[in-house]
């Protein structure tokens, strides 16, 4: 099962803790598939998570979603066997770049959950989360808006 996950870029104030112990709640129900972005707060707490979880759920596995390639060979040496770049990404002007990300991520994880941060009703993170609970996946928000 995929779980995916989306959050504003300030999301400062989630404790780390309960995001983990949200991501081992998803891993003890079947969730053993997971993609996170790479812009912002939220995704870097993710993607620490992950790597943290993996040392004891070797079944799991996790990929950073790319919207961009990168320009040059370090640009995500901190991602380097984590990351992907879904196909068909590179098609359509580069400003829309993390919109065609977000909904390539929405279609893996149907049926599936969404782990978010939202604490406001504007911005692009709130409008995902909207879009992936209509496309029937589970939204388990650490942050303060009711969904």
């Amino acid at each position: 099962m995929v779980c995916i996950f989306f959050g504003h870029s300030d999301c400062y104030g989630l404790d780390e803790n309960v995001l983990k112990n949200a991501i081992e709640d998803l891993i003890r129900k079947g969730a053993d598939t997971f993609y996170v972005g790479n812009q912002g707060y939220f995704d870097g707490m993710v993607f620490s998570s992950l790597m943290a979880l993996k040392k004891y759920y070797s079944n799991i596995s996790f990929s950073v979603i790319l919207a961009y390639l990168p320009t040059q060979k370090s640009e995500y040496d901190f991602y380097r066997g984590y990351s992907m770049y879904p196909e068909g990404q590179e098609k359509g002007p580069h400003k829309f770049a993390i919109v065609r990300r977000n909904r390539w991520m929405i279609e893996q994880g149907k049926g599936g959950y969404c782990v978010c941060c939202i604490n406001h009703t504007w911005g692009r993170a709130y409008k995902f989360v909207k879009q992936a609970k209509s496309r029937g996946i589970t939204i388990i928000n650490l942050g303060s808006v009711e969904l």
